[in-house]
């Protein structure tokens, strides 16, 4: 039986290549091994420009507005559904409830963030279903990923509120995502080193738990478990990272660009980058 690294050689194609082609049809590699498949969730607060991104009539998508437009490609298993509506009321504004309750389906906690035209709120009261999905894939052998999830943000105000906060890994629990795509190049791909810096530091941080947990209340050694819990989650993560190897190559990134609105549409590219990479 021709392996897949003898054939490349037979037909003149370095080893190096080999992420590059291995999963083209042409080669008859595709077959090979099922790629694990990926939920993205992609939320813009502030909405669309109507005329440049929904058709203009219901039924089979003609021309793609220009937003839509790079997804040509795919046209025919593209659905666009317009006046889906978000019935969750309760306390907190509408543009808290939209991101709060868009991956939830529940109403916010009562709380003391006040939202600009309505009653105060807290944070979502369930876990958000790509949470769900993740936590499901994530325990069967055959759909796990290295980091199970991803949550990018691009140019996120600087603060933890209802309106920076879109996936909560349970009730009262929200997720904070990172909109530094520098940060999330390093959580990609960091160096050796660094790893193995982390987990030293993270040994120490568990020694510390320990120590604490006889020396504080019920309710308390509930959360330093919780603490732990995540401890040895990120212990695991860095063990299983060892000894992968990229299947693509790793993007580039512009250097030095500035979190700002002027650069929002080269710091989504960047983003967007990284997560199909991942």
């Amino acid at each position: 039986m021709t392996t897949r690294r003898r054939f490349l050689k037979q037909v003149g194609v370095s080893l190096a290549a080999l992420p590059f082609v291995s999963h083209l049809q042409s080669f008859g590699f595709a077959a090979e091994a099922t790629r694990k498949k990926r939920l993205v969730v992609l939320f813009s607060p502030n909405g669309v420009v109507p005329d440049a991104f929904w058709p203009d009539e219901a039924g089979p998508l003609g021309e793609l507005k220009p937003i839509l437009s790079p997804l040509a490609p795919i046209k025919d298993k593209l659905l666009t559904l317009h006046g889906v509506c978000d019935k969750i009321r309760g306390d907190g504004d509408n543009h808290m409830r939209g991101i709060g309750c868009l991956l939830t389906g529940t109403e916010l906690f009562p709380g003391n963030i006040q939202g600009g035209s309505h009653t105060p709120a807290g944070w979502a009261s369930g876990i958000s279903i790509d949470q769900e999905i993740k936590n499901y894939l994530q325990s069967n052998p055959e759909t796990k990923t290295r980091f199970g999830s991803l949550e990018f943000g691009v140019v996120v105000p600087d603060r933890a509120d209802t309106w920076t906060r879109m996936c909560y890994s349970a009730a009262n629990k929200p997720i904070t995502p990172v909109d530094d795509p520098y940060q999330m190049f390093t959580k990609l791909y960091g160096q050796v080193q660094d790893r193995e810096l982390l987990g030293s530091v993270l040994d120490d941080v568990q020694e510390d738990l320990n120590r604490v947990r006889n020396l504080v209340s019920k309710e308390d050694r509930q959360l330093l478990d919780e603490q732990t819990t995540f401890v040895r989650e990120m212990e695991k993560q860095l063990s299983e990272s060892k000894g992968t190897t990229l299947d693509h190559p790793v993007p580039v990134l512009e250097p030095g660009l500035r979190e700002n609105n002027d650069n929002l549409p080269q710091l989504c590219k960047m983003q967007i980058d990284l997560m199909v990479n991942s």
